[in-house]
């Protein structure tokens, strides 16, 4: 191993003493995966992937989302403006103390979480250094928290959580977002949005717990997998492009949650605070929910 970086040292130095003008493209692409087996046989082949998506897309996808996602919802709120529902009916009893618990703890780890995710992809542009390393740290720490929340999160509500008939006319509608008419949406306890965010928030949510604890520990034995012809390095790469994708998505969602519940529905954060949500943007925003509540004589 020691003679290809002799080797690979040298073509550098002569190329350099001869003036020649390296393309990167066959620098990456060619040079490098010759001398260094970089992407051997005997791998998955992840090397240039994993490369290409590190190195030009991921952080621009991450800045795309980071910037774009807010700025169509501030263009929301300037042009349709904020849900508001009456506070004179009754108040439903939707959440339980349980509920809130497991939501709150879950809540605080997302925050934790994504900055400090979004910290380390753009580790380098922020010039690396203790800022960095605290906030790898930080979210090591926060995933704790993600896992004391995500279990108990997904077994208390995944029965709400399954695709129905009504989840298919909400996406038509886009859940009523787009226009002020308080017509009632087909919803039950949960909408069409909630439900995604769930699903990628709980399942998606393990996947990126596994694939961070293979990152953050990355000295492990591999014997299983290895047996399949997947090396360590193999695992590390698809781990590092798993999470990413994934973190794309947690991270747009996330934004999505929190400006529908802070501020498209006016209100709509008490609810996972006290537990009681209002009558009206029950009947209204989960019209099929309140019919039902209705027919079981619990309002």
């Amino acid at each position: 191993m020691k003679n290809k970086y002799i080797i690979l040292s040298l073509l550098v130095l002569s190329s350099l003493a001869l003036g020649a003008n390296f393309d990167s493209a066959i620098w990456g692409k060619e040079l490098v995966p010759n001398i260094l087996n970089y992407d051997k046989e005997g791998t998955l082949r992840l090397g240039h992937y994993f490369t290409l998506l590190q190195s030009e897309y991921f952080q621009i996808l991450f800045f795309g989302v980071l910037v774009g996602v807010p700025v169509v919802f501030f263009i929301h709120y300037l042009i349709i403006g904020p849900m508001v529902f009456s506070h004179d009916r009754k108040k439903i009893y939707v959440f339980t103390l349980f509920n809130r618990i497991v939501h709150t703890i879950a809540a605080i780890a997302f925050i934790l979480l994504i900055p400090t995710g979004v910290i380390m992809m753009f580790g380098d542009t922020l010039g690396g250094g203790t800022f960095v390393r605290v906030s790898k740290e930080i979210h090591a720490i926060a995933t704790l928290l993600f896992i004391v929340s995500v279990f108990p999160m997904f077994f208390m509500w995944a029965r709400w959580m399954f695709i129905h008939w009504d989840d298919i006319k909400w996406l038509m509608i886009v859940g009523g977002y787009l226009n002020k008419n308080k017509k009632p949406v087909p919803a039950g306890k949960f909408n069409a949005g909630q439900k995604t965010w769930f699903w990628l928030a709980t399942l998606g949510g393990v996947v990126m717990i596994a694939t961070g604890a293979i990152m953050y520990f990355q000295d492990f034995k591999l014997a299983i997998l290895a047996e399949y012809g997947v090396s360590q390095i193999d695992l590390l790469r698809a781990s590092a492009i798993i999470h990413n994708v994934l973190g794309l998505a947690v991270l747009a969602l996330f934004i999505t949650h929190v400006y529908m519940s802070v501020f498209a529905i006016k209100g709509a954060i008490h609810s996972i605070i006290t537990g009681y949500k209002e009558e009206e943007e029950l009947e209204v925003l989960h019209s099929s929910f309140y019919k039902k509540l209705k027919k079981q004589n619990k309002i």
